[in-house]
């Protein structure tokens, strides 16, 4: 499959290139991204040096399809679908860099990425989940907002490379309205 570039109107989403090799790195520093996301920790420059190469095999593979969210030349995260299984439904994950968190962007971000991620034009997907570790309430308000609906917790289903966690689990489907709905540890 050949990599999109996804805009809107604040960010550009596109193949992470070398010349993000430090922007990673930095950002993958952060006490946040290595608690909750699937990041090696402690990262390495050489986990970033890894990474560019990886996302885009990824796109060759169709296994996962991975986006660069840039403000200008400012690498703000990164976000993607994962475990596409050929069946049409894949998993929605981001991070956001410190320096660019609380504005919306991994929201703004989400929405070009679900939108391409059901169209036919894109992956055609029929569901797209998230998941969380449990106590990730960032993440989760972000899911919410995106229309998400919460699925309960999977008990010990979250593997990091400090061991297992609780994760939260939601869903959105490409019929739904996508307004947020009530969540459990949100409301």
């Amino acid at each position: 499959m050949e990599p999109s570039i996804l805009r809107t109107d604040r960010l550009e989403l596109s193949l992470p290139v070398d010349g993000d090799v430090d922007a990673i790195y930095e950002a993958c520093q952060d006490a946040e991204i290595q608690r909750y996301t699937p990041v090696p920790s402690p990262y390495e420059r050489r986990h970033a040096e890894e990474f560019v190469p990886r996302v885009a095999a990824d796109w060759r593979s169709g296994a996962h399809v991975s986006w660069a969210m840039r403000e200008g030349s400012v690498l703000a995260g990164m976000i993607g679908l994962y475990r596409l299984d050929g069946r049409g439904s894949g998993e929605l994950g981001y991070w956001v860099s410190p320096w660019s968190r609380r504005r919306g962007l991994s929201v703004e971000a989400a929405r070009a990425v679900i939108d391409w991620g059901f169209s036919p034009d894109g992956l055609g997907l029929d569901r797209i989940e998230w998941r969380a570790v449990v106590g990730n309430i960032g993440s989760a308000r972000a899911a919410r907002t995106l229309g998400f609906r919460y699925e309960g917790t999977l008990r010990q289903a979250l593997v990091g490379s400090h061991g297992r966690d609780d994760g939260w689990i939601a869903g959105v489907l490409a019929t739904d309205d996508r307004l947020p709905q009530p969540w459990p540890m949100l409301d």
